[in-house]
């Protein structure tokens, strides 16, 4: 071969369905499949679609799951061990070999933290305001969507997520993050773990914050104005709830 290099061009459509019939083989649904790699069921999506193929530092997790070579993936077929490539071949086909830790990601729960105590006790003060407003006839839909919400998200924030992003966040730009029922998407915004911690503490507190003062202020919103429904849609909601995401982007921006 001298030194001739072989280039290998992946052919896109044949890539998606090798990827289809891998994970049925595995019984996996494609946002099942996302979940391994913390991305969108979308990006699957798109590359059994033949849309799009994974990110290159994606290769070798994605091998690793359907128990298949990196070569064999991005040749598209199962191959006979006794099958030898040439080397410059294997080595244009599989092109840079990104590590990617085996260990499932540690939770925030499973590290000794404030946050999970912080989380039970906001949470009970919660409760307690929600049953004194029930009581007093403070109670709004309001009310129950933003201490739901923050009861839900704060939850995850504060003891599912994972305290550390799989290394590819860190060498690629990606600006989504899925993780069990919880997903993240701004656009412009790159997850990576220069950020994420300061995006954790962010959604804990909006979290925290919402939970234990929100069902006081909307008690004083039905003390003194007659027409709570309409302040409720017109300000009260889109400034709470917006008041997790612009947080987060902003901080999210100044560490990325």
């Amino acid at each position: 071969m001298g030194g001739l290099t072989v280039m290998y061009e992946i052919d896109k459509q044949k890539f998606g369905a090798f990827v289809a019939s891998l994970r049925k083989e595995k019984g996996l649904t494609q946002k099942e499949l996302a979940q391994q790699f913390f991305i969108s069921d979308k990006a699957v999506s798109k590359w059994e679609t033949g849309v799009s193929i994974p990110d290159t530092a994606l290769l070798i997790p994605i091998a690793d799951l359907f128990g298949i070579t990196v070569t064999e993936l991005l040749m598209c077929q199962r191959m006979e061990q006794a099958n030898e490539m040439d080397s410059e071949l294997v080595e244009s086909v599989v092109k840079t070999a990104i590590s990617y830790p085996e260990q499932k990601p540690v939770r925030v729960y499973q590290v000794r933290n404030k946050w999970g105590r912080i989380y039970v006790l906001s949470l009970i003060v919660c409760c307690i305001e929600l049953i004194v407003s029930l009581l007093q006839g403070y109670a709004t839909t309001g009310l129950f969507l933003i201490t739901g919400l923050s009861i839900m998200f704060g939850a995850y924030y504060c003891f599912l997520a994972i305290m550390k992003l799989p290394s590819y966040y860190d060498e690629n730009r990606i600006c989504v993050y899925s993780d069990m029922w919880f997903e993240m998407s701004f656009p412009g915004l790159a997850f990576n773990n220069r950020n994420w911690q300061h995006i954790l503490n962010t959604g804990r507190i909006w979290a925290i914050v919402s939970m234990t003062v929100y069902p006081l202020v909307n008690a004083l919103l039905v003390y003194f104005f007659s027409e709570m429904w309409l302040l409720e849609f017109i300000f009260v909601l889109p400034v709470t709830l917006g008041g997790i995401f612009i947080p987060v982007y902003v901080v999210g921006k100044k560490y990325e």
